[in-house]
């Protein structure tokens, strides 16, 4: 029982990062089950000059291990970084969610027939199956992007480790830029994530969100109650 007491205290930051998940990826098969022909379609005269390049695939899909190696990386090292990360994705991706189920959207930017074949037309065949052109603005992909890079160069931790910070700027980068080559976002949904993620960064770093929170509930634990 001890075991688990210590346990429990030592790890229990990770409770609304697993509630939050389960939350998430409901809603989110929801949507992407649920928005089907009516939608508001997005689309820029800018998407039309930017060529279909299959090789930023790979960038696209290491996504997933970049803002996941960001987030679990502060987990156990750094609960503060990890709060502002926390707090940093989740509100956009709420955002992200609300909009959706009130202006559905999609896009119609996907080639109709793959101009090559190799690997990664493969591959990005095999996401445009998984993953139907709905529910795309504004870009998760590249608003987390930003949030991860943002958690990097922000701490402490990477404050002397260069290398990190410079390929952490390179893969954001390179993501921001996959999510436009290979037909997946409008230059619309990177512009609005951008707007977004540049709000956020002033209230989670420049104002210190967490900080005022943390103060806010203070005061209120310390407020005398009345009868």
């Amino acid at each position: 029982m001890e075991r688990f007491k210590t346990f429990y205290l030592k790890y229990k930051h990770a409770i609304p990062l697993i509630i939050y998940g389960i939350i998430y990826m409901t809603w989110f098969v929801w949507l992407e089950k649920n928005t089907t022909g009516h939608y508001r379609i997005i689309h820029m005269a800018a998407d039309d000059y930017i060529p279909f390049c299959e090789v930023f695939v790979i960038p696209y899909f290491l996504w997933f291990a970049y803002v996941s190696a960001v987030v679990v990386y502060f987990f156990f090292k750094n609960k503060e970084d990890y709060y502002r990360t926390c707090i940093f994705l989740f509100t956009g991706m709420t955002i992200f969610l609300i909009v959706s189920t009130l202006w559905p959207n999609g896009q119609h930017l996907r080639p109709a027939v793959m101009p090559r074949d190799n690997i990664f037309t493969r591959m990005v065949a095999a996401l445009y199956r998984t993953d139907t052109p709905t529910n795309l603005w504004p870009s998760i992909h590249v608003y987390n992007s930003l949030g991860a890079h943002f958690a990097i160069i922000r701490s402490k931790c990477f404050e002397k480790k260069k290398g990190i910070r410079i390929g952490s700027l390179i893969l954001a980068s390179s993501i921001i830029m996959a999510t436009m080559f290979i037909k997946q976002h409008s230059v619309f949904d990177v512009l609005t994530a951008f707007v977004m993620a540049a709000v956020m960064y002033t209230l989670v770093y420049r104002y210190d969100l967490l900080i005022a929170v943390r103060e806010f509930r203070n005061k209120r634990k310390a407020k005398p109650q009345i009868g």
